[in-house]
Formats: structure tokens, C-alpha cells, sequence
């Protein structure tokens, strides 16, 4: 196996950045943890879903991360409609982004009948709808994550779908951003390789760092002197859209993977020097 060489890897993971961080030191690395993202629950759009979503009323269900099945099933645990929106959902057509929401489903003895094929973005996700459901004049329901995917709202509405959406949670900066703040500070000092598992740590990163105006200078480091591990497509593409190249992209888009392709990148650079 692969090691880390002792590279001190900054991991901006909020709800696994424990377990990523162990995963980190089992390949021989020292982790620093920098959370960078807090999600809020939306209660009362996912309450006003789940009395939807009982009523039988949607033949198609879109759901596009694990943590928003988690929030519409819990909210339905919490209100006393747990049994009937699982019925409801087992009538429906379920489409399920990728292995997280899949998880789920399975979990409350659900089968996602559509699923798209690797790296799990929208476009792998759209193909998979048209290949295996007609949406045209049905109600489907579309469970965003921590914001509108308005490329797929936008996608299913000219295929003729009659939609309903819901973000059971939204995206927000930490209550403690100090963590974050001292990565921007120190960054090209304090650590050698940076993990990005989601599009949503970069915007959070560049904004603590344009808040403090050392933008350019946190996108010099990651350009010149830190290698940058990104989890996938999405991910690759918010980065490059900050003016950042990636250096390490796994094969299989999950955090596990992410962190074996980091090491591995390390192990071959190693050797090279």
C-alpha cells in the first residue's frame, strides 16, 4: 500500500472530517482539520414536502445526496408519516444519484430503480433518466442538496416532468471559522497536499480567503506549492473555476479512494525526486 510519507493533509470535510482524518493517519499522514462547511436545516420546506410526498402524489423521485434522503425520511420519522412515506416511495420510480443516497434508500428497505453510471454527476444522472423513465407530464420530486441543482431542475423541465423540489438543508460557513481561517493564514507552510471532497468546500475556502484578502495568494499555493486532491468532476470543475489545477483525481469519486490516489501520488512523486 501506498503511504503519505508523514505529508500533513489539510481536510476541509465537516460531517466525516473524523474519520477521514484517521483514515489519513492510517496511510502515514498527519491530518489538519479545517471544517469549512455547516449544513442548516430547511424545516419547514422539508415538512411541507413530506406532506406532499404521503399524499401518493409523485410517480418519480429524484434524489441527489444521502444527506437529503436522510433529512425527508427523519422529517418523516418526526412528524409520524414514516410508514406512509415509505409507502409512497415504494410506488415511485426512485432515482438515486449515486452509492450515498443509495445507502439510504436501502437502509428504510428502498431500491432506487434508476442509477447512474460513474463519476455520478448530473450528466451520467440525466442519461440514466432518459434511458430508464419517462417523466413527460408526471409529478416528480426533485431533493436538491445544499442548493438548487438548477442544470437538472432546468434539464427535467424540458424533458416535460411536473416538478416539485425541496433543499432539505442548505450550505453555510462553520460557527467556528477560526479553523479555517488559520489554514488560509499558514497555507503553503502548514501543510502539504489539500483534500477537497465537495464544490462547496472551494467556494467556502476562497471566500474566508477573500474576506481576509489573501485570495491570490491561497491560489498560488494551491497552484505552485501543494498538491491538490479533488473527489471528482464536480469538484475538479469548482476548482478550476477558482483559478486552481488539481493534481489528484481518483477513478472511483469517494473519499476513500480520494485519499489512496493522494497517497499514491505521493508514493510516485517520492520516487521521483
Amino acid at each position: 500500500m501506498s503511504s503519505l510519507h508523514g505529508a500533513r493533509v489539510a481536510l476541509l470535510e465537516s460531517r466525516l472530517g473524523t474519520e477521514l482524518g484517521e483514515l489519513v493517519r492510517r496511510l502515514g499522514g498527519v491530518p489538519v482539520l479545517a471544517p469549512s462547511v455547516r449544513e442548516v436545516p430547511r424545516v419547514e420546506d422539508t415538512d411541507r414536502f413530506v406532506d406532499a410526498l404521503v399524499t401518493g402524489r409523485f410517480s418519480v423521485v429524484v434524489v441527489l445526496t444521502g444527506a437529503a434522503a436522510l433529512a425527508v425520511l427523519r422529517a418523516a420519522e418526526r412528524r409520524g408519516h414514516l410508514p406512509e412515506a415509505l409507502e409512497a416511495l415504494k410506488r415511485a420510480t426512485l432515482v438515486a444519484r449515486g452509492p450515498k443516497p443509495t445507502a439510504v434508500l436501502r437502509r428504510y428497505g428502498l431500491d432506487a430503480q434508476v442509477l447512474p453510471q460513474k463519476p455520478f454527476t448530473t450528466k451520467e444522472l440525466l442519461a440514466a433518466i432518459d434511458r430508464g423513465v419517462e417523466i413527460a407530464g408526471r409529478q416528480v420530486a426533485l431533493v436538491h442538496y445544499g442548493e438548487r441543482n438548477t442544470t437538472m431542475s432546468a434539464a427535467l423541465a424540458e424533458r416535460g416532468a411536473v416538478l416539485t423540489e425541496v433543499c432539505p438543508y442548505e450550505w453555510s460557513l462553520p460557527e467556528d471559522t477560526e479553523p479555517l481561517r488559520a489554514l488560509v493564514r499558514h497555507l503553503s507552510t502548514s501543510v502539504d497536499a489539500i483534500a477537497f471532497t465537495s464544490k462547496i468546500q472551494v467556494r467556502h475556502l476562497f471566500a474566508i480567503a477573500t474576506g481576509m484578502g489573501l485570495a491570490e495568494a491561497v491560489r498560488t499555493a494551491l497552484n505552485d506549492d501543494i498538491i491538490v486532491a479533488s473527489v471528482g468532476p464536480v469538484c475538479d470543475a469548482a476548482l478550476k473555476e477558482a483559478g486552481v489545477t488539481p493534481d489528484v483525481q481518483p477513478a472511483d469519486p469517494k473519499m476513500g479512494p480520494l485519499l489512496m490516489a493522494l497517497a499514491d501520488y505521493v508514493e510516485l512523486t517520492r520516487d521521483t525526486d
